[in-house]
């Protein structure tokens, strides 16, 4: 992270409480097979996402900051570190769901443990470590959201397609407009996080960025329109594909976006909710860079790169918006009118590289986000399971080209 001011301790220790609570509040309908069990190597068990937001806390704060803190169970370093050199061996990420001890209860009480033990000592705790403190709420908002979207998927595996959360039936609604274009002259624009409060240090540091003359999109590309796009044959004409992307239709038999199903002519989608029909309306979700790129060129346009993006997000309320603020059925909703956060992650054309002058923050933290700067590419916005107050205009989100669990979807962008 950026250094920052450490927030005061009454409202670090009430911040604190609320991620932790939402976080249990999301796990809740699972039984302790549903928080198991993983459905592929990209997401984790919900088991393991409530003990390794727990085993941040207590390694880098309690751990390090606590004179005679001791371990609640010296095994689960092992078990529930993800991806941390500096701390040693861990347990394979493809493997999490063969941890079927210890059990969803005993991983609950590992939780209470650590929240008793670092809101006991939050008041004597150093600048340091509570800046750690906000780091750790921040990487747990970001869990929440995997959370959610791997459960999605565990869900969508299973031959019954249960449904996690009720929701009341679908209201129709009229289809948006044709898009319309938000217009940029071009030139110098200022990038990345320069002022104050949290940010990750791939935000960084804030540095010019030239655009050429442009043009954004209002709103994201709905469902009704990437119905068409299927229709048009999208997924089978090569020439709209990048040659990447091809293969991996090929491959893979993409048809479609992730959990559309066509039936009695119908398409159709599986959400927290179960399956229902899709919404004409709402944003399309759940497709990889390589079907947004191939909409893009379909369409006679191309996706923003990152900078166009936040040139124009700027002038937008990151608080606003389809985002998530409680536990519950969430999903991509039709637009009111011009939105750039919440629904979905959109897709920009950039990779994901540092910013000029970026330095990894020392010690083990300092792996959290550096060293995934290869092969990924940036998604920007927020979705609708980002915890509200999360995003921001200059949050940069990244996956690989294939990933699409995710709620990330496609906003065009245009040359003038």
């Amino acid at each position: 992270m950026l250094k920052i001011a450490p927030a005061p301790r009454a409202a670090l220790a009430e911040r604190f409480r609320h991620v932790r609570a939402l976080t249990l509040a999301l796990a809740a309908p699972l039984s302790d097979a549903d928080a198991t069990v993983q459905s592929m190597p990209d997401a984790s068990p919900t088991k393991w996402h409530l003990a390794h937001t727990t085993w941040f806390f207590e390694t880098f704060v309690l751990r390090d900051h606590v004179a005679g803190y001791r371990l609640h169970d010296e095994r689960f370093p092992f078990l529930f570190n993800s991806y941390y050199e500096a701390e040693g061996r861990r347990h394979a990420r493809d493997r999490r769901g063969m941890i079927t001890r210890p059990s969803l209860d005993e991983v609950r009480a590992y939780r209470a443990h650590v929240d008793d033990a670092l809101l006991a000592a939050l008041d004597d705790l150093p600048d340091a470590a509570r800046e750690l403190v906000t780091l750790g709420c921040h990487h747990e908002e970001q869990h929440q959201e995997l959370l959610v979207t791997d459960i999605l998927h565990l869900f969508g595996e299973n031959p019954l397609e249960p449904a996690i959360w009720p929701a009341a039936p679908k209201v129709p609604v009229a289809m948006p407009g044709p898009i319309g274009w938000i217009d940029h002259a071009g030139g110098i624009v200022r990038i990345g996080h320069g002022g104050e409060g949290f940010a990750f240090d791939c935000e960084g540091p804030r540095h010019d960025a030239l655009l050429a003359p442009h043009a954004i999109a209002d709103r994201t590309v709905t469902n009704g329109e990437w119905a068409a796009f299927i229709a048009d044959g999208g997924y089978r004409d090569p020439a709209y594909w990048l040659a990447d992307g091809w293969a991996w239709v090929k491959a893979e038999g993409i048809a479609a976006p992730l959990y559309w199903e066509q039936r009695d002519g119908t398409w159709t989608r599986f959400g927290l909710d179960g399956r229902r029909p899709i919404d004409p309306a709402a944003p399309v979700t759940h497709v990889s860079l390589y079907e947004a790129d191939a909409y893009a060129s379909w369409a006679g346009a191309r996706l923003p790169t990152e900078f166009e993006w936040e040139a124009a997000a700027q002038a937008h309320d990151s608080h606003a918006g389809n985002q998530m603020d409680a536990a519950g059925p969430v999903e991509p909703r039709p637009a009111a009118g011009p939105a750039f956060f919440g629904d979905v992650w959109e897709w920009t054309g950039s990779a994901y590289r540092p910013y000029p002058g970026f330095r990894p923050v020392a010690g083990a933290v300092g792996e959290y986000n550096g060293k995934f700067m290869s092969g990924q590419f940036v998604l920007r916005g927020g979705s609708c399971a980002t915890p509200r107050g999360h995003a921001r205009a200059c949050y940069r989100n990244f996956f690989y080209p294939h990933q699409r669990w995710q709620f990330t979807g496609v906003r065009l962008a245009k040359d003038l």
